[in-house]
């Protein structure tokens, strides 16, 4: 049984017939001739006729290329087809893509970086993961990951956004009870909105960034979620990033040459799904998100 050709030797079959030599056919396809009259020789070798015959004019096609040609015309149709498809699929922006950051920024700064993104690409879905929790990138817990520390693994792609500041803050209707503190210390005489446990979280915060000791945590919550609540709600001073209290008129900062946490933030992604169409698109919207985020910020910043 005669192998069956390779779908190549139709192709140069087509441009043979349509430039009428090999030199020719082989500038257009952009092989070597004698590769164009190896490929001409092995569909002449599997059908068992031949195709050409040598003219002065050229070659000529004999009735079995003509008889060839229309189905050689639908395999190049169906194979650049088939291209386009597999092209489109690969700039298409679809699937699933799961997204690992803090509560914070999960809850309160990434929805509106998110959905412009969502509607410019109605294929694609987001999978958020709205922990203080580390998802592993290395094992797929998540794909992108925003994180408040440079990453150290050599096989994660990541993006230094800059930092994100925290201070204290409050409403301005418990200022207006209660009066605005001045140093420090008149922070013992003021309802603190605080956590209710030292997680591991918080204590590598604490360790970073220690807050002054005895601080009278009259609101107590592992939530910072609720912390922002509760400052929203005006039940005192708490710590929240200065991004979110710029965005209501009503919290205020609250000694902010004394005391600020600045918060180093990172994207990041497993280099493996770097070519990924959706994994790229959300990627890049959101550091373009972020950056935007923080330099939002620091022209708000007081001072």
């Amino acid at each position: 049984m005669s192998r069956e050709p390779d779908w190549h030797f139709y192709r140069t079959l087509l441009a043979v017939l349509d430039h009428g030599s090999l030199s020719a056919a082989a500038r257009e396809l952009g092989l070597t001739q004698p590769t164009v009259g190896r490929h001409i020789d092995a569909l002449e070798d599997a059908i068992g006729s031949q195709l050409f015959v040598r003219s002065p004019n050229g070659l000529l096609p004999t009735d079995a290329a003509l008889e060839l040609k229309p189905y050689a015309e639908t395999l190049a149709s169906t194979s650049a087809a088939l291209l386009r498809t597999a092209s489109g699929h690969r700039e298409r922006v679809a699937g699933t893509v799961r997204i690992s950051a803090s509560e914070v920024i999960g809850v309160e700064v990434l929805p509106p970086i998110l959905a412009p993104l969502m509607a410019a690409h109605p294929e694609l879905n987001i999978e958020l993961s709205a922990s203080d929790a580390i998802e592993d990138l290395l094992n797929r817990e998540a794909d992108i990951a925003v994180r408040m520390a440079q990453p150290a693994q050599d096989q994660l792609l990541f993006c230094r956004i800059g930092e994100i500041p925290l201070g204290f803050h409050a409403h301005r209707r418990y200022l207006a009870q209660h009066g605005m503190p001045q140093e420090m210390a008149d922070l013992a005489g003021h309802r603190l909105v605080g956590f209710d446990r030292q997680t591991a979280y918080i204590r590598s915060m604490m360790a970073r960034f220690p807050l002054p000791d005895g601080l009278p945590f009259a609101f107590k919550s592992d939530n910072p979620l609720a912390q922002i609540s509760a400052i929203r709600a005006g039940l005192g001073i708490g710590i929240c990033q200065t991004g979110l209290a710029a965005r209501e008129p009503d919290l205020l900062p609250v000694l902010p040459e004394l005391f600020r946490i600045p918060l180093d933030t990172w994207v990041v992604m497993h280099e493996g799904i770097k070519t990924a169409r959706r994994y790229r698109v959300t990627f890049d919207a959101l550091v373009d998100g972020l950056m935007n985020y923080v330099k939002a910020t620091a022209r708000k910043r007081p001072g």
